[in-house]
């Protein structure tokens, strides 16, 4: 369910032709007020509401269609980042969230995946979940840091550079940047910048 006519038809053309004909659009509705009754005549196995449909808007229009249709896997779609209308989308009963962009084809390995029975989220989104469901002041679970870690934690959320830290522990800058990946892995962030606020958020410095 989609307001972008050009943005549907890809999808009607890409989906059989990747699927090997397993996948096709039966249904669509040009606004909220229609979702409930078209996925209630066609009995689709998945639906995409964009979250910027008109009124009364996709959020309504997920909550109509998981009432019309149960056992249809709804997905939300945004061309905006938004998070909290994503979350928004998820509570009211969609099984993932799909960043909009300008091309179909974009979309449609993630919809393959999808039929298959996954859950599909943006990395930010699942992340912020991620961090919601943490207790405050805890580190990820099941990370465990020895002393040297929580040394270059610390040197690295108080700001300290790759150079300075190696002066700090006696090492040479490439060990810098071997250990500095190695506890990034281990505290499941991407980041210096994400490590530093991981590190004040449990009370480190």
């Amino acid at each position: 369910m989609d307001d972008h006519a050009a943005f549907v038809r890809g999808l009607e053309l890409l989906l059989p032709e990747v699927s090997g004909g397993r996948a096709t659009v039966v249904a669509t509705a040009g606004d909220g007020a229609q979702a409930a009754g078209v996925v209630r005549d066609a009995a689709p196995d998945l639906v995409l509401v964009d979250l910027h449909m008109p009124a009364p808007g996709g959020v309504q229009a997920i909550t109509a269609v998981r009432a019309a249709a149960p056992r249809a896997r709804v997905f939300a779609m945004s061309r905006g980042d938004d998070p909290e209308q994503a979350l928004e989308a998820l509570r009211a009963g969609a099984a993932g969230f799909l960043p909009k962009t300008g091309e179909p084809a974009e979309l449609t390995q993630p919809l393959m995946a999808a039929l298959a029975g996954w859950a599909l989220l943006p990395a930010p989104l699942l992340n912020m979940l991620v961090e919601r469901s943490r207790p405050a002041g805890t580190l990820p679970a099941a990370v465990q840091l020895d002393d040297e870690d929580r040394r270059l934690l610390r040197l690295i959320a108080t700001g300290s550079s790759t150079n300075e830290i190696a002066g700090l522990l006696h090492v040479s800058e490439r060990t810098v940047k071997r250990l500095t990946a190695a506890l990034l892995r281990k505290l499941r962030v991407s980041s210096r910048t994400e490590a530093a606020a991981l590190a004040g958020s449990a009370g480190l410095v």
